[in-house]
C-alpha cells in the first residue's frame, strides 16, 4: 500500500514539474502566452527527437509528398485528395507547400464535418439510450459548426455538460441524452471522454488499479441527479432534457390520482386493478381528433387499443401489489393505492444523489453532495441543477485541471498518428505514465494558450516532423518509445465510406439503401426508421468502431469483407462501361500506362510503381478483355489494405 501511494506521489510531482519547466514563465494562475503552431510543432519535435536519440532509436526520414497529401487530407477533412491535387502538389516547388496545404484543409468546411463524425462515434457508440440516435444528425451539424468556427473546446464541453431542451432543437444535449440522463452514466462518460479518466471503475468499489475511491465517483455523480429525460407530447417521438429541482418520483402521480391510474389498465371496468391487468399494460390512449377551431378546444377522444394477452407477474406489478394490496384479495382500489408506501427504488426521481449501501441495496443509501475529485472543490447542499452542472463544467475545463487539456490533446494526437502519449487514450491518471511527457505538456500548454482552439491543435500536430515521417512497422517491443516513424492504421468507417463515394463519383444517397440525405429525412414521418436506412449509417453499423479503441486492436471481419467484395453498389461503381469513373478513364486513356496511372491516382492517391505497372499490364494481356481486366484491377485496389488504411 505504501509503495503504491509513493508511486502516485512521485508520478504526480513529475508531471507537475514538467508542466512548469517546458514553458518558462507559465504559472498556475497566469495568462498563458500564445504559442504559434509552427513554434509549438518545432518544440514538440525537439523534445521527442531528444528522447528517441537518448534511447538509441533510429528516426525515420520525412515521407514523400504523395503520402503527406493523402495522410493529411484523410486525417484533417476525411477525404481523399483528387488525382489533380496529387499531380499539382507533387509538381509544386514551394518549400512551404505543406504548411499551406494544412491551412487549406483546416479552413475547409469538411474539417468540421470530419471531426464531428469522430465525436459522434465517441459519444453514441457507448450510449445506454438507444433512442439517442434521434438527434445524431443535428449533433453532427452542431459539432461541425463548433470546430469550423474554432470555438474553444472548453466552451463546447461546457455546452455539452449544461444542455437542456428539445434534443433535436438543442443537439448539445447529445451526451446527456445518450446516457439516458442517468447521473452515474453521465458522470462516468463525461469523465472518460473529457478527462480521459475511467472513474466508473469506482462506482461499486474503490478503483482496483488507481487512486480513486468509491465516494469520489459518487461525489462526481452528485453534480447530475437533477437532470431528466422526458418524452414530449407530439405526433412523433420527441424527447427533451429538463432540470428537475423538486423531488418527484414516478409513484407520486400514481398516488396523487389513483382513479386515473386505475382507469389506464382497467379492462373489465370494475374500477379495481388486478395484477394481470397492470402487467398487460395500458388500455387507453388519448388522441387528438380534428383541428383547433377558433374559440374552441380541440376534441379529445379516448380510443381503445389492441393490447397483448396479460403477462402476470410483471416486476412493476409485483412490487406495487406487495406494498399496496393490504387485504390480499388480488385487487387494488384507489384508496389502497393512495395509502401505499413508495415501492421499489427509493432513489429513483430524487433530486439528490445517494450512494447505495451494497449490503442493503434496497435502501436509499448515503446522501452525497457534489465534490470534484481533481481539486477537491465542493458545492453546498441543495444547489439547483443549473448551478451544479455549471460548477461541474468549470471544474472540468479549468486551466488548472491538468487532465482536461491532456485528454483531448492525447486523443487528437492518437487519431492522427495512430498512437497516443497515453494508451489507451481514455485511461489516463496519476498512476499512468505518458511516453514523451515533456512533448505532451508542451502541446497542452500551447493548446490552453490558444483558448482551447481545436484548429490550433490539429494545425500544430500536422505541422510536426513527427507527423510527417515515413511509415514503418510498429516495433515488436512494447517498451520501445513510439513516434520514431509513422504507423499504418485503419481508417474510420466514415472515411472509408467517403473515399468510396469519391472514387465512384456518386453521392452518399446513391451508395444504396433507402432514405437519402438529411433534408429528405426531415420530411418523413418516421425519422428514426428513415435515418437507419441511410447508406452511410448502414455502412457505419458494419464497419464502425469506437474511436477510443486502440488502432492495433481494430481488425476486419468476414461480413465486412463480403460487403466489399459482393456489394451490388460497389460492382456498379467499378463498371468499365457507361459514365462511371473507370469507364471515363478507359475512354480517355487508350494506352494502359496512362490508364493505370489514373486508376492508381483515383483509388490510392499515388501513381503505380514500375513493378506494379508491369504486373498490371501483364494481367491485362492475359485476360485480353480490357474492360474486364480493369474491373478486376479496380476491385483489387479497393479491397487492398492500403485503401482502407492511412499510410
Amino acid at each position: 500500500m505504501f509503495q503504491q501511494q509513493f508511486r502516485i506521489v512521485v508520478a504526480t510531482a513529475a508531471m507537475a514539474l514538467i508542466s512548469t519547466s517546458v514553458w518558462a514563465g507559465v504559472k498556475k494562475d497566469s495568462t498563458h502566452p500564445h504559442v504559434a503552431p509552427k513554434q509549438a510543432a518545432a518544440e514538440v519535435d525537439r523534445l521527442i527527437a531528444a528522447e528517441l536519440q537518448k534511447a538509441g532509436v533510429k528516426i525515420a526520414d520525412r515521407c514523400n509528398d504523395e503520402d503527406f497529401l493523402r495522410r493529411s487530407s484523410l486525417d484533417i477533412v476525411g477525404l481523399l485528395p483528387t488525382p489533380a491535387d496529387v499531380v499539382a502538389f507533387r509538381q509544386d516547388a514551394d518549400p512551404d507547400k505543406r504548411a499551406k496545404r494544412i491551412e487549406t484543409l483546416i479552413n475547409s468546411s469538411d474539417f468540421g464535418v470530419n471531426w464531428a463524425r469522430y465525436w459522434r462515434d465517441v459519444i453514441y457508440l457507448r450510449s445506454t439510450e438507444q433512442r439517442s440516435r434521434l438527434n445524431q444528425e443535428e449533433f453532427e451539424k452542431w459539432m461541425a459548426d463548433q470546430w469550423n468556427a474554432g470555438t474553444g473546446w472548453n466552451s463546447t464541453v461546457t455546452a455539452l455538460l449544461t444542455a437542456t431542451g428539445n434534443v433535436e432543437e438543442h443537439p448539445e444535449t447529445a451526451l446527456i441524452f445518450a446516457q439516458g440522463a442517468v447521473a452515474e452514466e453521465v458522470a462516468a462518460e463525461s469523465c472518460r471522454i473529457f478527462l480521459g479518466i475511467q472513474l466508473q471503475c469506482a462506482n461499486c468499489h474503490d478503483h482496483p488499479s488507481d487512486v480513486w475511491k468509491r465516494e469520489q465517483f459518487h461525489q462526481l455523480a452528485a453534480y447530475f441527479p437533477r437532470i431528466s429525460e422526458r418524452r414530449m407530447q407530439d405526433t412523433k417521438p420527441q424527447f427533451e432534457i429538463v432540470s428537475v429541482n423538486t423531488d418527484r418520483r414516478p409513484q407520486d402521480a400514481m398516488r396523487e390520482n389513483p382513479e386515473r391510474f386505475i382507469a389506464r389498465f382497467d379492462r373489465n371496468r370494475d374500477h379495481k386493478l388486478s395484477r394481470e391487468e397492470m402487467a398487460a399494460g395500458p388500455v387507453m390512449v388519448a388522441r387528438l381528433k380534428g383541428k383547433k377551431a377558433e374559440g374552441k378546444k380541440a376534441e379529445m377522444k379516448m380510443e381503445k387499443m389492441e393490447m397483448p394477452e396479460p403477462k402476470p407477474n410483471g416486476k412493476m406489478a409485483d412490487r406495487l401489489f406487495e406494498s399496496a394490496d393490504t387485504n390480499k384479495d388480488g385487487l387494488l382500489t384507489a384508496e389502497e393505492i393512495k395509502n401505499a408506501p413508495v415501492p421499489g427504488n427509493m432513489r429513483r426521481g430524487s433530486t439528490e444523489h445517494h450512494m447505495v449501501d451494497l449490503q442493503h441495496p434496497g435502501e436509499e443509501g448515503k446522501l452525497i453532495d457534489p465534490k470534484f475529485f481533481v481539486d477537491g472543490s465542493t458545492l453546498p447542499h441543495g444547489m439547483t441543477d443549473d448551478e451544479r452542472r455549471r460548477a461541474a463544467a468549470r471544474a472540468f475545463t479549468s486551466p488548472t485541471n491538468p487532465w482536461f487539456a491532456r485528454a483531448i490533446v492525447n486523443r487528437i494526437w492518437a487519431e492522427m498518428l495512430g498512437e497516443g502519449f497515453y494508451m489507451p487514450i481514455d485511461d489516463l491518471g496519476p498512476t499512468r505514465s505518458a511516453r514523451h511527457p515533456a512533448a505532451l505538456e508542451a502541446l497542452c500548454q500551447g493548446f490552453i494558450a490558444s483558448d482551447y482552439d481545436p484548429k490550433w491543435l490539429v494545425r500544430t500536430i500536422a505541422s510536426t516532423e513527427t507527423y510527417q515521417r515515413q511509415i514503418q512497422s510498429k516495433p515488436v517491443s512494447e517498451t520501445e518509445l513510439p513516434f520514431a516513424s509513422a504507423t499504418p492504421v485503419p481508417l474510420r468507417s466514415d472515411i472509408v465510406f467517403s473515399s468510396l463515394v469519391q472514387v465512384f463519383g456518386i453521392t452518399d444517397s446513391e451508395m444504396g439503401g433507402r432514405g437519402g440525405r438529411g433534408k429528405d429525412i426531415k420530411e418523413m414521418a418516421d425519422k428514426p426508421q428513415a435515418f437507419r436506412q441511410q447508406p452511410r449509417f448502414l455502412f457505419d453499423q458494419l464497419f464502425g468502431v469506437d474511436p477510443s479503441t486502440p488502432k492495433d486492436e481494430v481488425t476486419g471481419n468476414i461480413p465486412q469483407s463480403l460487403m466489399m467484395m459482393n456489394s451490388r453498389r460497389f460492382r456498379g461503381g467499378m463498371a468499365a462501361k457507361g459514365e462511371t469513373r473507370l469507364g471515363t478513364i478507359l475512354r480517355e486513356h487508350k494506352d494502359d500506362a496512362g490508364a493505370l496511372n489514373q486508376l492508381y491516382l483515383l483509388v490510392l492517391a499515388r501513381e503505380p510503381s514500375t513493378k506494379e505497372q508491369d504486373i498490371c499490364q501483364q494481367y491485362i494481356a492475359e485476360v485480353k478483355a480490357r474492360p474486364e481486366a480493369y474491373e478486376d484491377l479496380m476491385w483489387t485496389l479497393l479491397n487492398s489494405s492500403e485503401f482502407i488504411s492511412r499510410r
